[in-house]
């Protein structure tokens, strides 16, 4: 989706949905927005409404709890875009020295509830797939999975939230959990179907700022345990290989790290994989995480729906070392009555470009 050399006039104020209505005394009151979503997954959203009534209707506007109350469902929108679905979950108010009364409320996306829920239980001959859907089941989600990795005898869930065991276990095979709606989603992060979306700097992109850092790269990693059924070591090497495909012919981390420092091996010590195949995911996965945060970038964007966790951002404008492809890893969209909308996003990627 490229620029156009003029926008059209856009929507600058968020409108407020509660109970899937909008609410105008609501959307013409609201005085700051906050909504963040990340990697992570529980996407939530602050808001701040002024609480004071004008000649005809003096006193306190949204203490009656029909509108403002826990548990109802709250969507933020632009225009007809969605940038925001969830449920109320805190309410508070702020009345200061000579100004305007102010509530505000929080919502979170349906991942509350697993973030909620602390169990210990176990999953015998099950995949991470296996866990995300029987997850899903037991807090009335559809599950949405897109995952290849292969089955443990045992996954233990020990005093973990059910948000916490899921996060952990797609961090070890480069996935990522997050919910649309009432759909759980689990996808490898290279197979996440994102929009697409090109940015030019001076224009939609109104600021950015990227880095590109060898301090913790790496050559090569091994991930290392045992395998007790074969009564031998469980081990794999993983390098440049394992990200080779999102390299796009540039240079990565690795190959920049090995030109100018030489070979920077590391293995890894957090886990302990119990056969051939789990030792190779744990060092693949590890090794493309890694290899991603060698460019970094922060920027301030124009608000569109299609600018979230999991964009494939196309940065022009900046220059042959930095401009090119990235992939969305973080966002905060903002508002205020003085600036506006505004999205506030962080991106990475795995290479650099050559002058």
């Amino acid at each position: 989706m490229a620029d156009s050399g003029t926008s059209p006039i856009k929507a600058s104020r968020p409108s407020v949905e509660i109970d899937g209505r909008r609410q105008d005394t609501l959307t013409s009151s609201l005085m700051s927005l906050d909504i963040s979503e990340s990697e992570a997954g529980l996407a939530c959203c602050e808001l701040v409404f002024g609480n004071w009534g004008g000649a005809d209707t003096p006193g306190f506007q949204h203490f009656g709890r029909d509108l403002l109350e826990f548990g109802k469902p709250l969507t933020i929108k632009l225009g007809d875009a969605k940038l925001f679905e969830g449920r109320i979950s805190a309410i508070s108010a702020t009345y200061p020295d000579g100004g305007t009364p102010q509530i505000g409320v929080c919502a979170e996306d349906r991942l509350q509830d697993l973030r909620m829920t602390r169990r210990t239980r176990g999953f015998a001959d099950a995949s991470l797939a296996d866990v995300a859907r029987s997850i899903a089941g037991d807090h009335g989600l559809q599950a949405q999975v897109d995952l290849s990795g292969e089955s443990h005898k045992l996954l233990a869930q020990v005093n973990q939230s059910d948000l916490a065991f899921l996060r952990d276990l797609a961090r070890h095979e480069d996935a990522q959990i997050w919910v649309e709606g009432t759909q759980l989603k689990a996808v490898q992060r290279a197979r996440r179907d994102g929009p697409s979306l090109e940015l030019s700097w001076a224009g939609p992109l109104r600021e950015f700022e990227v880095r590109a850092d060898l301090a913790h790269q790496r050559t090569q990693l091994t991930g290392a345990g045992w395998s007790v059924t074969d009564k031998r070591a469980a081990k794999h090497e993983a390098d440049d290989a394992a990200i080779r495909a999102e390299l796009g012919g540039k240079d990565s981390g690795a190959q920049t790290l090995q030109r100018a420092f030489g070979k920077r091996a590391d293995t890894l010590v957090h886990a302990c994989p119990l056969s051939d195949g789990e030792a190779r995911v744990l060092a693949e996965s590890s090794f493309r995480h890694m290899a991603r945060r060698f460019v970094v970038g922060h920027g301030v964007a124009e608000t569109r729906d299609n600018l979230r966790v999991g964009t494939r951002l196309t940065i022009k404008g900046i220059g042959p070392l930095f401009e090119g492809d990235y992939t969305v890893t973080q966002v905060q969209i903002r508002f205020d009555p003085k600036l506006g909308m505004r999205t506030e996003f962080w991106c990475d990627r795995p290479m650099i470009g050559r002058a």
